[in-house]
């Protein structure tokens, strides 16, 4: 699935509302959000309440600390974008299905070919689950990965949610401390030359 931008991919999205689960209307969509040309991508589980109702990813409580958590980084808002693996809001903000998650893989799939990021943060198991499929989140949050995704070189850091970093103080400040590495993070994948100064793969980042 190809788009020339992201206004093309949004378009697309509400013009196929009926085919996807949890959407009943076009407005029932929460697009990505932020600058195509961000350095980093941030992504998400599923929009929640507050999400569907000012249809803008993360801005209920965990989106609050997340927005303040990256601008205390020193991560200036046109180098992020924000998006999540399902683009409506499950009921009872339950986890995402797999068939739903599927249903969106397209478009997320898209929203990364466009923006090419240097950078993906990965909030929670099920962004994370779409790169590092066999690993826990408490394990590897803020390790820095290097994978080859559909024929590219991606490099992914895997965080808590931010929701898990309100429910847990000990939580919270691994999330806050793993933030705190991303702009250094960007200005290395920025020198790095492929394969020769990053050679550590997902296996070997794990032992």
């Amino acid at each position: 699935m190809t788009f020339t931008d992201l206004n093309e991919l949004k378009a697309d999205l509400e013009k196929n509302y009926q085919s996807f689960p949890l959407v009943e209307k076009p407005t029932d969509i929460i697009h990505g959000e932020g600058n195509e040309e961000a350095s980093v991508m941030l992504i998400g589980e599923a929009p929640g309440y507050y999400e569907s109702i000012e249809r803008r990813p993360f801005v209920g409580r965990s989106g609050q600390l997340l927005r303040r958590v990256i601008g205390e980084c020193g991560l200036p808002e046109e180098q992020v974008y924000i998006s999540n693996i399902v683009k409506a809001r499950p009921p009872d903000n339950r986890d995402p299905l797999p068939e739903e998650i599927l249903a969106f893989k397209p478009y997320l799939d898209a929203e990364i070919n466009l923006i090419k990021p240097k950078l993906i943060v990965t909030l929670g198991r099920f962004s994370m689950d779409k790169f590092l499929p066999e690993v826990k989140v408490s394990e590897v949050h803020g390790r820095l990965f290097k994978i080859k995704w559909n024929e590219q070189t991606l490099f992914i850091l895997p965080m808590y949610h931010p929701a898990a970093a309100l429910r847990a103080t000990r939580v919270k400040e691994s999330f806050i401390r793993d933030f705190s590495k991303i702009a250094k993070i960007v200005e290395w994948v920025e020198k790095a030359s492929e394969g020769d100064e990053f050679a550590e793969t997902v296996k070997e980042a794990l032992i």
